[in-house]
């Protein structure tokens, strides 16, 4: 990916993260400057992750910080999340997946056209995720007022 290309594809990212975290949670995010990530680990305690495949092939991930998603579980469960339980592992994959369909429709306004996997969901401080890429992996940091989240792009 090259820079002008980047900016093209962060912008369908940049929407879908707001429009969905503040729709399903009413939680305000506010994305900071996009960057290249040169390792594995993700930034965060629990990471969803789907595979796209189409005109490019990669993955998306989005990683949150345990307090982040507790309070993102919380509203949109209407009830308070006081652990890492299978709801908040439910939430997420359900979240990385409504973030991936909205970005992937707002990738076909610009002519890239992909499909997307079932999402899968890891936990645990420090875990690392694999992107299949040798392109650049693209790194979107958030913040909401309980915490950070991130998400990463790898695209062929």
């Amino acid at each position: 990916m090259n820079v002008k290309e980047d900016a093209k594809i962060v912008k369908p990212f940049l929407h879908a993260v707001e429009n969905v975290i503040t729709t399903m949670a009413m939680v305000e995010v506010k994305a900071g400057k996009p960057y290249i990530k040169r390792d594995s680990v993700a930034s965060g305690d629990v990471s969803g992750i789907i595979g796209m495949s189409g005109d490019r092939n990669g993955t998306i991930s989005v990683t949150f910080s345990e307090t982040a998603i507790k309070v993102i579980v919380s509203n949109m469960l209407g009830e308070e999340i006081t652990e890492m339980n299978q709801d908040v592992k439910d939430a997420v994959g359900e979240l990385t997946n409504m973030i991936s369909g909205q970005a992937r429709r707002g990738l076909a306004e610009i002519g890239m056209t992909m499909n997307g996997g079932i999402p899968t969901v890891i936990t645990g401080k420090d875990h690392s995720i694999s992107h299949i890429s040798k392109d650049p992996l693209l790194a979107i940091p958030f913040e909401t007022p309980n915490g950070p989240f991130t998400v990463e792009v790898s695209l062929e």
